[in-house]
């Protein structure tokens, strides 16, 4: 109000004005100090802009000077280090100074050398040192052949370098160069100084240079600014800022380019000659209207009221015409005459768009719901029917999802299908006439979504009762859901990276207004939301039923059959998806048993087929028979060849490293456990008494992490019945407990009465298992057994020929006694072989043992490493047949390797058919050969 009443001011003061511009005018005889004085008085705008523009420069141009004079500074630096490097190196590497370094007086050779060499390279001197530290050529030739100390043992090593520290020349650069002779070795060094005080000489003699021009530029720059000053003065007429700015606020052409409509009336209710013509516009005032009364103006009564009454309003709404105008009132005392200032705005444009910002805020609102509360799972039916609950009641009554089967098993879906299931349902409660939830539905093509997946695009149906081709759905349904208040629908194809998931049904009943193409554009806009979630969904339900598929498929489906203990499994997935945990049993000869669990880091397809190699991995190692620490060693050199190898290719490849492994061997004849780890926790061993106790294993880092460090064993002997607890980190580690919690848990499980391995598998899982485990869990519990000391046989062998005969005699007896004289004779042929080989080659001590157990076990031992191999004899050789008749009448045989030799092992079926005669045996020989080869 004050621009307002102060520009009626202005103009009605002309005559100030005028004597303004007077005052301001220079006068003749004074015209330089003036002009002088008004561009440095800081009232004025062209003042305050010279100065400005003045300090401004100033700061420029000391710092442009500083900066040069630090860069001078630097480069003189980098030049005297240049300088004295490169006269180093060019001496030291010079034709002649190793014979110079060589002759009997190298001083008098190098010194006037270095002297010519120095005052061409512009140095301040050229030395010559021993490794010794004696000084041979030298600027100041008082130094010669005097011992130094310096740091040159860099170059001594053969480095060059350059520093600066204080020499006998004072501060200075100096350069190191080592002189090498022809096979590398350094014979002396050679050091090239430059003092600083010759370098800051350079430097200081360019600064009169640098400053005389900072200068000039000063000058003109200010001369410059003072012209550009003077210029603006000459606009400005000498006038202030505050002058200028009231000047501007009230020029008539802002006056009439404001959206608003200004009025200015007097105190009898009279239109003063300042109207804008937003407010003719606005009012429909005549062009005379200027010096009328507002009465007189054809204006509506409330306007006129409010506008003669003088009083103060705020945003007032009133009518004009077809307008709805917010009206203000201002009085313009105390800044002009007796009056009020009237200020109009059109809000009926405004008023329309509020609603439809209104509309606008509640559909974002409701997107950025849709993405905070869609997909807060990966479950494919839960998705749709949070996609139902965010949309009801906010923008639809009702809403239903229907989703091609396909998709709810995590398959791909099919190009293009109306066959749907109802997955969700929300917004009616009890029996409704829509398809009930499970429902498979058949949409016909002229139904709005059949439509809809036919063409790919959403349909409207504005008005349920005005058509009748989505009745041909189902007619019964079709009047159901008309008496049911249901009036609009529409129906949007769930869409995901180009593929129809399902479609989705948003319908309105009731007082609800119906749908139009704006709500058909937020529906797409939600759906496509949706559908990235449900597509996202049914992609981990298909990944997630792969990798159960796949790790169930690589686990052990059966235990096998073996005596030394008595096995129960458990394998829980993790609830974000399928890991690489792992257990495995495999029988060894010698009624033994491996226990073995690991666990692949990760989740996924990746560590199931992971786990599905290294499982492999040590199967085959297995069947070598190793020790624990020997299989674990090749299983980590393994997980090193993979990674490395299979990591250099153009896919990604997570990697094995950090896979953990525990490895036991259970020997029921003599009850003991061998067992290593890999990074993998011990096993609980559960003792009759019910007493539980964890075998302290040998700390070992996990697979790929040895780094060629040797895996150590632990050994304990249990008493029969003795329970073996073998588990991965699943169970005793979550996010509510560390692990020396879980092992705490755990052995209060195990403690307590004997119990078989099932119902300590049951125990287990019930107590461990967490509500959402976020990893697998594989538990292995093996409850032990001993082999009866009547089923095991043992001689001590001297290594004499002759013992064998006495020794078969007392194994065939013991057949007899254990009711295997069918097989006595494949048997003593055997023992013949083996126990014939071993003392043969083998050494002391020599021993045969027999196990009676689901087959028959013939070993027979010796202190020697060296293993039979077969072989198919020649036709002159006279022996050589041995191992193959061992191999031919054996169902498996092979060496396992001890402490203190080797074992040779063979197993025989106890049902097998009775012994070859003798004529069939040399049968059997000869089939081996052919008539050519004799």
């Amino acid at each position: 109000m004050h621009g307002f009443t102060g520009h009626l001011r202005l103009r009605r003061s002309g005559r100030a004005r005028q004597e303004h511009r007077e005052h301001s005018r220079p006068h003749r005889g004074r015209g330089r100090p003036r002009r002088l004085s008004s561009l440095l008085s800081v009232r004025s705008v062209a003042g305050q802009v010279f100065l400005l523009q003045l300090a401004v420069v100033v700061l420029l141009v000391v710092a442009a000077v500083v900066a040069l004079v630090v860069q001078a500074r630097r480069d003189a630096m980098l030049d005297a280090q240049h300088r004295t490097l490169a006269a180093a190196g060019t001496f030291a590497s010079s034709p002649g100074i190793l014979e110079a370094l060589r002759s009997p007086h190298p001083s008098a050779v190098l010194q006037p050398s270095a002297e010519a060499a120095r005052k061409a390279a512009g140095v301040d001197g050229i030395n010559v040192y021993t490794l010794d530290g004696i000084t041979l050529a030298h600027s100041n030739p008082e130094q010669v052949g005097k011992h130094v100390v310096g740091p040159f043992a860099e170059a001594a090593a053969g480095k060059s370098f350059t520093k600066t520290f204080k020499g006998s020349l004072g501060p200075s650069v100096v350069s190191v160069v080592p002189v090498k002779d022809a096979v590398g070795s350094v014979v002396a060094v050679v050091s090239s100084p430059v003092t600083v005080q010759n370098v800051q000489g350079m430097v200081n003699r360019q600064l009169p240079v640098v400053l005389s021009s900072a200068a000039a530029v000063l000058a003109l720059s200010a001369g410059g600014t003072a012209l550009v000053s003077r210029r603006l003065r000459r606009q400005t007429h000498g006038l202030g800022p505050v002058e200028m700015t009231r000047m501007y606020e009230h020029h008539d052409a802002v006056l009439h380019a404001v959206r608003e409509g200004v009025l200015i009336v007097d105190g009898d209710g009279r239109l003063l000659l300042l109207a804008n013509d937003e407010a003719r516009r606005l009012l429909d005032l005549p062009m005379d209207a200027e010096g009328r009364h507002v009465a007189l103006l054809g204006l509506e009564e409330g306007i006129v009221e409010l506008i003669g009454s003088g009083r103060t309003a705020t945003d007032e709404l009133h009518m004009a015409a077809d307008r709805l105008l917010a009206v203000n009132v201002r009085p313009t005392a105390p800044f002009g005459q007796a009056g009020s200032v009237v200020t109009l705005r059109d809000t009926t444009e405004l008023r329309a768009l509020s609603g439809k910002a209104e509309v606008a805020r509640e559909r974002l609102k409701l997107l950025y719901d849709a993405g905070v509360r869609i997909g807060t799972t990966l479950d494919v039916e839960h998705t749709a029917e949070e996609l139902a609950e965010v949309a009801v009641p906010r923008f639809a009554d009702v809403v239903t999802v229907d989703l091609l089967d396909p998709v709810l098993h995590g398959e791909e879906p099919p190009e293009a299908s109306t066959e749907m299931r109802r997955t969700a349902v929300v917004g009616l409660q009890g029996d409704h006439p829509l398809y009930p939830v499970g429902e498979l539905i058949r949409f016909v093509p002229t139904s709005p979504r059949g439509a809809g997946v036919a063409g790919g695009h959403p349909v409207l149906e504005a008005d349920l009762s005005a058509t009748q081709s989505w009745r041909a759905q189902d007619p019964a349904r079709a009047r159901g859901i008309l008496d049911q208040g249901i009036h609009s629908l529409i129906a949007v194809p769930l869409r995901a990276r180009g593929v129809v998931l399902g479609m989705a049904g948003f319908w309105r009943a009731q007082a609800s207004p119906p749908f139009n193409e704006e709500d058909v554009s937020f529906a797409e806009e939600l759906t496509a939301r949706a559908a990235l979630s449900i597509d996202n969904a049914r992609r981990y339900t298909r990944e997630h039923t792969m990798a159960v598929t796949l790790q169930r498929s690589l686990l052990p489906r059966v235990v096998p059959e073996q005596s030394a203990v008595e096995i129960a499994h458990r394998y829980l997935p993790a609830q974000a998806g399928v890991g690489g945990d792992w257990f495995d049993v495999i029988p060894l000869p010698g009624t033994r048993v491996a226990l073995v669990v690991g666990d692949i880091v990760g989740h996924g397809l990746h560590a199931a087929a992971t786990m599905g190699r290294l499982r492999t991995a040590v199967h085959n190692f297995s069947t070598l028979d190793l020790p624990p620490d020997e299989l674990l060693s090749h299983l980590d050199e393994l997980v090193v060849h993979i990674d490395t190898h299979e990591g250099t290719r153009e896919q990604e490849w997570q990697g094995i490293t950090g896979a953990t492994c525990l490895y036991a061997i259970y020997d029921p004849v003599s009850g003991q456990v061998t067992a290593a780890t890999a990074g993998h926790p011990g096993p609980a061993v559960v003792r009759p008494d019910g007493t539980v106790s964890f075998l302290e294993m040998p700390v070992s880092p996990p697979l790929g992490l040895g780094a060629g460090l040797p895996v150590e064993t632990a050994e304990l002997t249990l008493p029969e019945g003795s329970t073996l607890v073998l588990f991965t980190d699943g169970l005793i580690e979550s996010r509510d407990h560390d692990p020396d919690a879980g092992l705490a848990a755990l052995r209060a499980v195990l403690t307590g009465p004997t119990r078989a391995p099932e119902e300590t598998c049951a125990a287990v899982i019930d107590a461990m298992l967490p509500a959402r485990p976020s990893d697998d869990i594989a538990l292995l519990v093996a409850r032990t057994r001993r082999l009866d000391p009547a089923q095991i046989a043992e001689w001590d062998v001297p290594p004499d020929p002759a013992a064998v005969s006495p020794v078969r005699s007392a194994c065939s007896r013991r057949l007899a006694d254990w009711g295997l004289e069918h097989i006595a004779f494949t048997t003593e042929l055997i023992l013949s072989e083996l126990i014939t080989n071993a003392i043969r080659y083998g050494t002391e001590p020599i021993r045969v043992r027999l196990l009676h157990d689901r087959s028959l076990i013939c070993e027979v031992s010796d202190g020697s490493s060296t293993s039979p191999h077969l072989r198919r004899a020649e036709t002159t050789d006279e022996g050589g047949r041995g191992l193959f008749l061992v191999a031919q009448f054996a169902e498996r045989w092979g060496t396992r390797y001890t402490a203190r030799g080797k074992i040779i092992w063979t197993e025989q079926a106890l049902h097998g058919q009775a012994a070859p005669a003798g004529e069939d045996l040399g049968e059997a020989l000869l089939a081996q050969w052919d008539d050519e080869a004799f």
